[in-house]
């Protein structure tokens, strides 16, 4: 089995079983995603402690693409600081998109960051970069204006 196979069945995986899939009853921040292009939809839910989270998850619906990367993203975030999720994130999102990764991360981020890599082939695939990075835009939405909407236009 290739890499790009193992990858394949990470994202299937996640895709049929989505993990942290549910709302969290009483949120200290939330936002929702929409992506005008394929139709993707998700609501991020962040219970926030000080600056960690303690708990994060998701509701919606989308492409296995969408549904595996908020998987994965729930999973990878939770216990993070904001400052380490915001890193993760710029690292997962130049990575996604083709651009520079910056500079490296610390090595427990880094070790995260590969968690994410079965997303970042999505980059081959412009159009399907929206839908693997749509969960993370809700997330940033949600931490910068609770209740926001993120939009991947």
């Amino acid at each position: 089995m290739d890499l790009r196979d193992l990858y394949q069945d990470i994202i299937l995986d996640h895709g049929r079983r989505p993990r942290n899939f549910r709302a969290i009853e009483h949120p200290t921040h939330t936002a929702q995603g929409y992506n005008p292009l394929c139709g993707d939809r998700v609501t991020i839910y962040v219970d926030l402690d000080g600056d960690r989270i303690g708990d994060l998850s998701f509701e919606g619906r989308g492409c296995a693409i969408s549904t595996a990367a908020a998987s994965l993203m729930t999973e990878v975030l939770e216990g993070k600081t904001v400052a380490e999720a915001r890193a993760l994130f710029a690292q997962f999102h130049a990575r996604a998109t083709g651009g520079e990764p910056g500079s490296d991360l610390p090595e427990p981020l880094a070790e995260e960051m590969d968690r994410l890599e079965p997303l970042t082939g999505v980059k081959a695939y412009p159009a399907r970069v929206k839908c693997a990075t749509l969960s993370w835009h809700a997330l940033e939405a949600a931490l910068k204006s609770p209740g926001a909407t993120a939009k991947t236009e």
